[in-house]
């Protein structure tokens, strides 16, 4: 009787949860059809737009802007035929480069070949225009979305697909934006009471205790025990603080210092020694995320390769020169000079863990193959692949698992290495005099025009540029608390430094183990300017042009 009586409660129990089962199924059913029917629309849309010769319309607005490219106010008129063309772009723009495009092939082409390229697509000519337009007329763009940051929320939020046109303010407002447009009200408030002593192990516990969403959408406030005082925000931020602090601290051997400046850290390769290791590089993932999502500025500086994973970019040998300098010279004369009988190297590498020393081949059968000046470039490329990124492969990935329980990846992507620490940390207060008063000239003298336009482009820039300007020659873009006489590099304390260079074409170049700038004597202030701000953006590639 019993069991007959629960085979009946269970049923009638469970038939709501069937009705709810049924109702999502026809849900998703009807979504998938919708789906499906918007694919093709796309697609037959697609087909239209390619039909038309959009090309002179393009060129037609170019020179209309350049034209008006001292009054942007005045380009507003524009805008209604910028958002058209935007429009009719959106299913190229959107897309993956194509790999034969010219933009992407220009300079590496025999004079021959570019008379004669091969037939390109329609959607790759359309492409190059959308690419081509947009570098062209970055300013007016960034203009025009600064003054109506709405448009992001239309055709304009194309942009993003060319990470070389928006500046950072406005790639920051509209990963706000979309970051928070589906913020649910309903999750619990989020309550933590910590002891200040145990604030790292008290946290964690906390956060292990709810799900990515819990995390995310939920207004957290804090309280250190035994401490009066109500958190209207200042409570949470010293929070935050603190626990930037204590993601460092040895004890836990999560991160290392780095060592060309002991002040940006990469995961420990050896963090295995805390046997909590992975979940709590989740937490600190986490943080991070919940961090950038409420708009609290952390203290806690990476390395460039540690944001380029953040980011699903690859690593280049360069950004070795932060964690390990002299290895990564040993790689760059490699490169720059023939190996043949000079080099006893095959596709492995020895590495110690735990003071047990392993053997690890970069490739299948690698210690059986030699390096050879054929083939000294994968092997580079192998091994900086080895020691940036599969040497802490399950660090990084316990990581990203916390960090994109707040953040989408997709979302993130839309910044630079160098604009991802900026949106974590925080623009630098940069004091242009402290800098200048706390340089050393090696070439040049202070007299020197030179020098003197160098400092005047320094004035000349926004506090986003005087930030990238101080990672291309620093590798971060944090001011020691004592102040520029502080700056840190491979020896311990290193002055910013300005190194002659000749070649009046070449571009500036950055040795950040040293906080050295090679300056070549330039001929006029646009130009030093000009080269300056290629190096820094287009720059971003690579820490030192040599």
């Amino acid at each position: 009787m019993g069991g007959s009586s629960g085979g009946r409660d269970g049923v009638t129990s469970s038939e709501p949860a069937v009705q709810r089962e049924i109702e999502r199924a026809e849900r998703e059913g009807v979504a998938e059809e919708k789906a499906k029917g918007n694919d093709e629309e796309e697609k037959e849309l697609a087909r239209v737009y390619e039909a038309f010769d959009f090309d002179p319309l393009w060129s037609r607005l170019s020179e209309a802007l350049t034209r008006m490219k001292g009054d942007p106010n005045a380009a507003q008129i524009l805008l209604p035929l910028i958002e058209s063309l935007m429009v009719v772009s959106k299913h190229a723009a959107s897309s993956e480069p194509p790999p034969a495009s010219s933009s992407s092939m220009r300079g590496s082409m025999s004079p021959m070949t570019e008379r004669a390229p091969a037939p390109r697509t329609k959607k790759e000519q359309m492409y190059d225009n959308f690419f081509t337009f947009t570098e062209r007329h970055r300013k007016v763009l960034n203009f025009m979305v600064r003054q109506n940051p709405s448009l992001m929320s239309g055709p304009f939020s194309l942009l993003v697909h060319n990470p070389k046109v928006l500046d950072f303010d406005n790639k920051r407002n509209f990963f706000t934006q979309q970051l928070h447009k589906a913020r649910r009200e309903h999750y619990t408030p989020l309550s933590l009471s910590v002891r200040r002593q145990y604030v790292f192990y008290d946290s964690f516990n906390f956060f292990a205790r709810h799900s990515g969403p819990e995390i995310k959408h939920g207004k957290l406030t804090v309280r250190f025990y035994n401490e009066e005082g109500i958190d209207a925000g200042g409570v949470t931020r010293e929070w935050f603080q603190v626990l930037a602090r204590a993601m460092f601290n040895p004890d836990y051997a999560l991160f290392q210092p780095c060592a060309a400046d002991r002040t940006t850290y990469q995961p420990n390769r050896a963090s295995a020694v805390n046997p909590d290791h992975l979940s709590y590089f989740r937490f600190v993932g986490r943080v991070i995320g919940k961090a950038i999502y409420d708009g609290r500025l952390l203290d806690a500086y990476f390395t460039r390769s540690f944001y380029k994973h953040i980011l699903g970019k690859s690593v280049d040998y360069r950004d070795l020169e932060a964690v390990d300098p002299e290895y990564y010279k040993s790689l760059e004369w490699m490169l720059e000079n023939d190996i043949t009988d000079v080099l006893d190297l095959n596709f492995s590498v020895d590495a110690e863990e735990f003071g047990e020393t392993k053997v690890i081949e970069l490739k299948p059968g690698g210690t059986n193959i030699p390096v050879t000046e054929d083939n000294k470039q994968e092997y580079v490329r192998l091994v900086t692949e080895q020691r940036l990124t599969a040497s802490i492969q399950k660090q990084i990935d316990a990581f990203l698992s916390g960090f994109n329980d707040v953040i989408p990846p997709e979302l993130i992507r839309i910044f630079s290495e160098q604009e991802l620490e900026l949106l974590i940390s925080g623009l630098p207060d940069i004091d242009v005099n402290a800098w200048k008063n706390n340089t050393e000239l090696h070439g040049y003298t202070a007299s020197d025009p030179v020098v003197q336009w160098w400092w005047r482009a320094v004035r000349s820039f926004d506090q986003t540029e005087k930030a990238k300007l101080l990672q291309f020659i620093t590798g971060t873009s944090k001011v020691p608390l004592e102040g520029f006489a502080h700056l840190q590099g491979v020896q311990g304390t290193q002055r910013f430094n300005i190194h002659k260079a000749y070649g009046a074409d070449r571009l500036p170049a950055a040795h950040t183990c040293f906080n050295q700038l090679d300056l070549p004597q330039y001929d006029s202030y646009e130009k030093l300017r000009s080269q300056l701000l290629l190096a820094m953006n287009e720059g971003g590639e690579g820490f030192g042009f040599a």
